[in-house]
């Protein structure tokens, strides 16, 4: 395995600008490791589609940038010609951009996301867009039209969801930096079993537009990498005021690259650091609760004070997300009709009608869980149950709120486990849609309630990895990126090494796998 591809995103920038090696060996190192592990059939499945030609060309046009020296070379931004992945959820100019869907295959977007429009403009070439659950509904990425990705750390194990390709592009080395979207955990319940670190900024910190919505009042962009300071770098580079979101915060970048290494450095005396007892216990399992027990002596050893907290609404925070996320999704899925938006799709038989050719469409174009929750949602929001169910669960969302708030007066970050359970094999919870909805117990509030989360590599569990989850209040991305990289920094000196210095050999096990299907 090529050194280049093992290297961070920050480590990869320095080796860049030193000279050390160019943005195209870079790009060429990283699609030769797809080449060579990102098979559908047997292999890793990260991506839906390689963008080669066009990263390439990016690549060779940072390197003569900085071979050329000057003004120009000074304003290139630190990132420029490290690589990166994008969730096929974000539309990119040039690119198709499926949703994981049947309805949108093979759609070329007119236009960039702003989240696209920065990446460009700050030169890190693009390598292709990565798989997920369709229209990103699900917790497994089996939910996809293009079929499942797999877990590096064990190709029979699901990648989390619904970004499983993003974060297994990641945990793979196919990609050292990817954009994910978290409406109930999508960034973090993937980091965590996948052993990668994945960032849900604060609501609004990051621009909507341009993601393919699922549910508006929820959804938001974010990073996926496998340190807390490129996360932090990455985050800078996409966040900011946009005004083509109505929903974006009008307020600058905080300073979360400094936050990160001032964590790093390892001091958190004066940090409260709430535990959340309704996240934890029953459900949990036993290697889970572990590591979680051992990242809090961690976080003592380093200053921290830990405190306990109650959140007592969060026991109900699954039952308000899973009324208010499809209806939110039904209304905004309903644009996918084959008249407006989508694949047109013809009656078998019969008269062609407005009515026909949407049923039709419709039908053929969603997959079963989406079509579950088109179910859902529309019912939940019908004349005479408006107020019983979705009003309802609104009213618990700002309990949830409120249970941040009040929690918040004890203790500077929240943690908790990001997921109850190690990554599960595929197949497990297909057919059993509520084993499958728990997996986002954990992540779900901050969606909620619009704060801050990062989920971050707490140790293994039976050769699997364990996610450590972190919230801060709105706004204070920075505090959750200080103690997050407290953590990392405290287990990376206990391993010796990052957490997925140690995976497995990932091309003997696609290349196994590949021999066993012949």
């Amino acid at each position: 395995m090529s050194q280049i591809i093992t290297l961070s995103a920050a480590e990869l920038a320095a080796a860049l600008r030193a000279g050390e090696v160019t943005s195209v060996e870079a790009v060429q190192a990283h699609l030769d490791r797809i080449a060579a592990v990102d098979d559908a059939e047997s292999g890793v499945h990260a991506f839906l589609h390689i963008n080669a030609e066009e990263a390439l060309a990016v690549a060779s046009e940072v390197d003569a940038i900085r071979a050329a020296g000057g003004a120009e070379a000074q304003a290139l931004h630190p990132l420029a010609g490290v690589p990166i992945a994008v969730k096929d959820l974000i539309v990119t100019k040039g690119q198709p951009t499926t949703a994981g869907s049947a309805m949108l295959k093979g759609w070329m977007s007119p236009y960039d996301a702003t989240v696209i429009e920065k990446i460009r403009a700050a030169k890190l070439p693009i390598l292709g867009k990565t798989n997920l659950d369709e229209f990103a509904q699900g917790s497994s990425t089996e939910h996809s039209a293009y079929g499942n990705t797999r877990n590096p750390w064990d190709l029979n194990r699901i990648p989390g969801g619904s970004g499983g390709g993003s974060a297994a592009a990641v945990a793979a080395f196919e990609a050292p930096l990817a954009l994910g979207t978290d409406t109930g955990g999508s960034i973090r319940q993937p980091g965590a079993v996948t052993g990668t670190v994945g960032a849900k900024p604060t609501y609004g910190a990051v621009s909507r537009y341009g993601a393919i919505a699922m549910a508006s009042s929820l959804d938001q962009i974010g990073p996926v990498t496998r340190t807390v300071l490129d996360s932090a770098l990455l985050q800078e580079l996409i966040g900011g005021h946009d005004p083509k979101d109505s929903t974006s915060l009008p307020e600058p970048v905080p300073a979360l690259s400094d936050a990160a290494r001032l964590g790093a450095a390892g001091d958190l005396t004066g940090v409260r650091v709430g535990v959340i007892d309704e996240l934890g216990g029953e459900g949990y399992e036993e290697g889970v609760k572990a590591r979680f027990e051992e990242s809090l002596e961690l976080l003592k050893a380093r200053g921290a004070e830990i405190v306990t907290v109650s959140c007592p609404h969060f026991k109900y925070a699954l039952s308000a997300y899973y009324l208010i996320m499809p209806s939110e999704m039904s209304s905004n899925l309903a644009k996918f009709d084959g008249v407006r938006y989508g694949q047109r799709v013809l009656p078998e038989s019969g008269p062609v009608t407005i009515e026909r050719v949407m049923g039709a469409t419709r039908a053929a174009g969603f997959g079963d869980e989406v079509k579950r929750r088109i179910i859902l949602g529309t019912y939940a929001l019908s004349a005479g149950y408006y107020d019983a169910y979705y009003g309802s669960a609104q009213k618990v969302r700002t309990l949830i709120q409120r249970d941040f708030e009040a929690a918040f007066q004890s203790a500077d970050v929240l943690v908790s486990p990001t997921s109850p359970t190690v990554a599960f094999e595929l197949g497990a919870k297909i057919d059993d849609p509520l084993a499958m909805y728990l997996n986002d117990i954990a992540t779900i509030p901050a969606n909620l309630a619009g704060v801050p989360g990062i989920s971050v590599p707490g140790g293994l569990s039976e050769g699997l990895p364990v996610g450590i989850q972190f919230l801060a209040p709105a706004h204070e991305d920075a505090r959750m990126y200080r103690v997050a990289a407290a953590l990392e920094a405290a287990l990376e000196q206990q391993w010796g090494h990052p957490l997925l210095a140690e995976a497995q050999d990932l091309e003997s096990a696609v290349a196994a796998a590949k021999e066993g299907k012949n």
